[in-house]
């Protein structure tokens, strides 16, 4: 067999240039405690960051407590966003209807597509987010916290905020 050509790959630039591979792999344990903690009874784990990715990606995972949240339909302008359900039921909207979602679904929303997640179980159920390429997402996991705790914002600062993070409400 022939070598490929390698005008006709589809891999982008190499980032690493060196000869021997270095060891950088970062580890994080299932038992590591979360970065955030809501008042609603949910949980974020900042699995891999934008900072940490060098902007490649940001992956978090995202477990529900047994109350009613999550975000409405809204859309990004920046960044494409993944869910992976790894245990319970999330309902996740497509752009045109809510959808039951569990263990092993998979939604992949482009950047401008309309899209939405919440749970209504009444029972816990965990995801993965997956946003590419990476933004800032934990200021902005951080602030919706400290909303849910009392934070007021002007209609003004609001509508800042959700700009200044790319979350763009129907």
């Amino acid at each position: 067999m022939s070598a490929p050509d390698p005008s006709h790959t589809s891999y982008p630039p190499p980032t690493y240039l060196g000869e021997h591979g270095e060891v950088t792999a970062t580890v994080r344990r299932a038992d590591a405690e979360p970065e955030l903690s809501y008042r609603a009874g949910g949980t974020v784990s900042y699995l891999a960051t934008t900072e940490s990715t060098n902007g490649q990606f940001g992956l978090y995972r995202w477990d529900f407590g047994t109350n009613v949240s999550g975000p409405d339909p809204h859309f990004h302008r920046t960044i494409s966003e993944t869910f992976f359900i790894l245990s319970g039921t999330v309902r996740v909207y497509d752009g045109r209807d809510w959808l039951d979602a569990r263990a092993g679904d998979f939604m992949f929303v482009p950047a401008g597509g309309i899209h939405g997640f919440r749970n209504e179980s009444q029972a816990r159920a965990s995801m993965l987010l997956l946003f590419a390429p990476g933004a800032p997402r934990e200021e902005y996991f951080e602030t919706l916290k400290r909303l849910g705790e009392g934070l007021t914002m002007t209609s003004d600062e609001r509508e800042s905020f959700y700009a200044a993070h790319d979350n763009i409400w129907l």
